[in-house]
């Protein structure tokens, strides 16, 4: 009994050593729920995801295994790396933009959208390694950024809202409620059940409620369940390695290409500035300790994801409510990993959610990311009409990079009116103009 209890020491001291939670004011006990919590409140990628993707021609079973490797992956990564206690997944919005704007509304081939996500994370580890990424990080205008997210948030919403049979097409009105038929009952009942569950603070009330409403699918016989419940994962060969660089080499694709990067760049940057101030990261001079090392982590796992098979993967907004529940060390993101790499040995069960079970997920991530609009001066003209309409053209047009083209362009052109051009930077210009182009040559 001894000897096992100073083998537990030796142990605990070795991790401590490694991810340093004594020093940071955490415990093994305490990082370990951290990560339990962080993966049920993003469990619900590995539905959701392979949904989304299976839409752009995809492999969905193979997208199901490719999701829970690339987010194993990229949270082992950032353990090890950043050592804060955030996970990586797919990110939302982006496998959307993927799908709905690049593949299905730009005609884009998936194997070529999936080398715009390669290019655009190997343009953005360019740049943090130049140091250049401050400088465009600098150039954003806040509020444009704040009304990208919002933006992203509408559209979201809006792809759910369909996928879950709620609106359909309409020559005359372009979109109209649909009829209310029993699945659309049952995905409707799942998102106010999600809301319940987040009214209440309920920890993975997204999940609980995906898995409520496939339950009650197959017990109404919309659903059939899997003759075998543990196997090994299916096979990533249909979709991994697959990835078209050269044909993503386009003039046409360089707003998608600029738009995963951005989207990528300044969620991932403002989140975790945010995270990191709130767990004490930051040195003296306000700068956040081991930033840039997180930011490198989540880059590289944009790489791994493309060459796997999957849209951008970055740094999942979930992390949040581990590091409410006391996390502070990459324990707590290798806790989370492990708990996912678990679930390869369920693939059979993940496969049978249907997608009106999985789409009021995204509905539910369009109000967390529609929040943040509140933050936008919309008492300033200039901001609220470039705001308005980065915000408004995202969802009409299916296309976030139209929308955030649009965005520029109307903020720059406010700017000029006012004759405020002081506060145009040369970066800014040169985005505006990139902009211009990529209208253009949509």
């Amino acid at each position: 009994m001894i000897a096992q209890k100073q083998q537990s020491k030796a142990s605990l001291s070795f991790l401590d050593k490694i991810f340093k939670y004594t020093e940071r004011g955490s415990n093994a006990k305490t990082e370990v729920i951290g990560g339990v919590t962080t993966f049920l409140t993003m469990a619900y990628i590995v539905f959701v995801n392979p949904a989304i993707l299976s839409d752009a021609g995809m492999d969905k079973s193979a997208l199901i295994t490719v999701t829970i490797l690339a987010t194993a992956i990229g949270t082992l990564i950032f353990a090890f790396l950043g050592n804060a206690p955030f996970a990586l997944a797919p990110g939302m919005g982006l496998n959307a933009f993927f799908t709905y704007s690049l593949v299905i509304g730009e005609g884009v081939h998936w194997t070529q959208a999936l080398g715009v996500v390669f290019i655009s994370g190997t343009i953005f580890l360019i740049l943090a390694i130049t140091g250049v990424r401050k400088y465009i990080a600098d150039a954003i205008p806040k509020e444009l950024s704040i009304a990208s997210a919002a933006g992203i948030g509408l559209f979201l919403s809006f792809v759910g809202l369909k996928g879950m049979g709620v609106i359909v097409g309409n020559p005359d009105t372009l979109v109209a409620l649909a009829d209310f038929t029993p699945t659309v009952l049952i995905a409707l009942f799942g998102l106010v059940l999600m809301g319940i569950f987040e009214v209440k603070k309920v920890k993975g009330g997204i999940l609980i409620s995906i898995i409520v409403t496939t339950v009650l699918s197959i017990v109404l016989g919309y659903v059939e369940l899997p003759t075998s419940i543990i196997s090994a994962p299916p096979s990533i060969a249909p979709v991994a390695f697959k990835l078209d660089i050269l044909g993503a080499l386009k003039f046409s694709l360089i707003g998608p290409i600029f738009s995963f990067m951005f989207i990528d760049m300044f969620d991932s940057l403002a989140f975790l500035i945010s995270c990191c101030k709130q767990m004490g990261l930051e040195d003296k001079d306000g700068n956040i300790k081991g930033l840039s090392r997180m930011l490198y982590a989540d880059v590289t796992s944009t790489l791994i994801g493309s060459m796997l098979g999957t849209s951008t993967v970055t740094t999942f907004g979930e992390s949040a409510a581990g590091i409410a529940a006391g996390a502070r060390t990459g324990l707590a993101s290798v806790v989370t990993a492990s708990l996912f790499l678990v679930t390869l040995l369920f693939t059979p069960l993940l496969g049978v959610v249907p997608s009106y079970a999985a789409s009021p997920a995204l509905v539910m991530v369009g109000v967390f990311m529609f929040s943040s609009i509140r933050q936008v001066d919309f008492n300033d003209s200039k901001i609220a009409v470039s705001a308005f309409v980065t915000v408004l053209l995202m969802p009409l047009t299916y296309s976030i990079s139209i929308g955030l083209c649009f965005g520029f362009i109307s903020y720059i052109i406010m700017h000029v009116v006012s004759k405020e051009t002081e506060k145009i930077s040369v970066t800014l210009w040169i985005i505006g103009a990139l902009s211009v182009l990529n209208l253009m040559l949509s």
